[in-house]
């Protein structure tokens, strides 16, 4: 047994559930057989199914413009592949997809680089609080030799191949005042999610950070629990926070990175195949972008116009940034601090 199937069945005994039964499906990388399809890949008659799963519901860029355009363009470039979607965590949460991705269960998943970094923890520094600039950095990253190297590590550690990344939007702060200014934290029980990443970046930034599930956000806010919480602007609406908080303070201070990952069937594809999955990914990264871009600014301009919320514009980001690459520059160690280095290090 080489070193990186060592690795990756240690990886699987130590926090893997036992492999999903994807009941919905006919199992991962199935062959059926149909019509002729022309000039695919492999026998012409033989289409082989993969399957792609995510958390995000159907109305979310993730989905419409991320997995559907995935789908529908490895399905026009005929090379005997067609992909089955599996949106809203039907075949299970977050940790326990990177597994099944892992073990070959699952074929294609979206995940966030936090979660991925209980695989690879250098790779959630992807994630850290102002690591990329704009969407753009993170394109000119993914483009770069140093991304090449983060990948490459990722897979040898757990056998899974990334396809391409895109961002879903930045994450702003919402509370029942503004928070303009690192000082305005102070005193206030901000909701992150539970991740070492994350709960790094709140340390960073100067909040306290309190743990919620993001199923239990918005009874966590209407009981006080916490008093805010941050969030890109799809989910802030899409959890209906509108209700139980005032203020959305725009300090864009974290992309919200999705890498687009592949179990080790990617090896048994052909080079034909390969590439129209890789393409496609890269087409699905633009329109991800573009999307979120269009879906965040329509959102806005009716915030900035309605009753629903006050949108605090004025946020003074250079010192949340200033504050968190001090911090994340004095903490983070090893690989985890040449990822984030070489990330800063492609800023315009």
């Amino acid at each position: 047994m080489n070193a990186s199937r060592t690795r990756r069945t240690m990886w699987l005994a130590l926090i893997a559930a036992p492999a999903m039964m994807l009941v919905a499906c006919s199992g991962a990388g199935d062959s059926t057989t149909g019509s002729d399809t022309g000039d695919g890949g492999g026998d012409a008659a033989t289409v082989q199914k993969l399957t792609l799963a995510h958390s995000y519901n159907e109305d979310q860029p993730q989905h419409r413009c991320g997995a559907q355009i995935i789908a529908d363009e490895v399905a026009a470039a005929d090379v005997g592949l067609e992909i089955e979607i599996f949106p809203s965590s039907q075949l299970g949460g977050d940790a326990d997809r990177i597994a099944s991705v892992a073990s070959g269960d699952i074929d294609i998943d979206i995940q966030g680089a936090s979660a991925l970094g209980a695989v690879y923890e250098p790779i959630s520094a992807l994630d850290a609080a102002y690591a990329f600039d704009d969407p753009d950095h993170l394109a000119a990253f993914m483009a770069s030799d140093a991304s090449d190297t983060v990948t490459a590590a990722f897979e040898e550690a757990a056998g899974v191949h990334t396809l391409g990344a895109w961002s879903a939007g930045a994450r702003q702060f919402t509370a029942n005042k503004a928070i303009r200014t690192p000082a305005d934290l102070e005193g206030l029980r901000m909701r992150f999610p539970g991740s070492p990443q994350f709960l790094m970046n709140a340390k960073a930034l100067g909040a306290e950070a309190t743990e919620v599930a993001y199923e239990e956000l918005y009874l966590a806010l209407q009981q006080g629990t916490v008093d805010g919480q941050e969030n890109p602007i799809t989910n802030i609406v899409a959890s209906n926070l509108k209700e139980v908080q005032d203020y959305v303070s725009m300090s864009s201070h974290q992309l919200n990175t999705n890498l687009v990952i592949m179990s080790p069937i990617w090896n048994d594809l052909s080079s034909e195949q390969q590439d129209a999955l890789t393409a496609a990914t890269e087409k699905a990264v633009a329109e991800v972008t573009t999307c979120v871009a269009e879906d965040e600014e329509a959102l806005l301009e009716e915030w900035r116009t309605g009753d629903d919320w006050e949108v605090v514009e004025d946020v003074d980001r250079d010192a949340f940034s200033e504050k968190a690459e001090e911090y994340l520059s004095g903490v983070l160690t090893g690989d985890s601090l040449t990822v984030y280095e070489a990330i800063r290090s492609t800023s315009e």
